[in-house]
């Protein structure tokens, strides 16, 4: 299937700010891309490009002063098809995981392990491990979280999320990604376009949120808010929580004041 996607985010600043921006498609879906994904800013503001520690490529730039649209537009190939499920997967032992696996085991800023391992092992300890786990974790997040664009904050961690019940999709994310980590299965986090193919639309259309876990030595695709396959996903970034996978990182005077993300299905060419 071919689906377009693509963004324009306003900025208005009142000084010069650097902005650090993940917004392009992961470097593994580059050969999908039936056109190109470019980040342009209309103000002419100067962009560079570098690939980080987890394979992301990210984008620099200095806006100036006053109002600045950044956006892209793009049409990628995708399978079409829902996310896989492996219900006989199987959880490595964490002296077998990788060396670059073993990262995603660790506590970080929004997945607080030491403060939720209890909890994990109370509620996880007695499932069946691997696959079924997973699912358990995912069940238990998806239920846990009233979803509401109004409970989003840029500081809420998992823990946060698991107490007041409230969130959006990056804190299903988080709060599955944790409860995972507890339980010694590697789980990363995923930031990229998810549009409402082959499920009802709802507007106004996001980005998305999902994570990722390690089982049979491979990263399995995991959907803690919807808890249910779904098709369609543009991988733009991965990393440990929301800090290494931000969608845009400002560093100065700089107000967003215009958000639309585009993710439509195209017909064949």
């Amino acid at each position: 299937m071919r689906i377009r996607a693509g963004y324009r985010i306003t900025y208005d600043c009142a000084a010069p700010s650097p902005l650090l921006m993940m917004l392009s498609v992961h470097p593994s879906r580059a050969a999908d891309l039936e056109t190109p994904d470019v980040l342009t800013a209309d103000s002419g503001a100067p962009i560079s490009q570098y690939v980080d520690g987890f394979g992301n490529l990210c984008s620099r730039t200095l806006l100036p002063a006053g109002r600045t649209v950044l956006s892209s537009d793009f049409i990628i190939r995708d399978p079409g098809v829902l996310d896989p499920i492996f219900p006989h997967a199987r959880q490595s032992a964490v002296e077998d995981l990788p060396d670059d696996v073993i990262v995603f085991l660790l506590g970080s800023r929004y997945c607080e392990t030491d403060k939720m391992s209890d909890l994990a092992w109370s509620l996880f300890g007695q499932t069946p491990l691997g696959w079924p786990r997973v699912q358990a974790i995912v069940n238990y997040a998806h239920q846990r979280i009233t979803f509401g664009y109004q409970h989003a904050r840029p500081t809420k961690s998992a823990l946060d999320a698991h107490d007041e019940q409230l969130g959006v999709c990056r804190d299903y994310a988080h709060l599955a990604i944790t409860l995972c980590r507890c339980m010694n299965i590697p789980a990363r986090y995923c930031t990229g376009y998810l549009g409402d193919i082959g499920v009802p639309l709802v507007l106004p259309m996001d980005f998305s949120a999902w994570f990722e876990v390690w089982l049979d030595g491979a990263w399995r695709t995991m959907d803690a808010r919807h808890n249910k396959p779904r098709i369609g996903r543009i991988l733009m970034a991965h990393g440990r929580d929301a800090t290494d996978a931000a969608i845009i990182t400002s560093f100065g005077d700089a107000l967003m004041t215009g958000f639309d993300v585009i993710t439509d299905e195209l017909p064949e060419a």
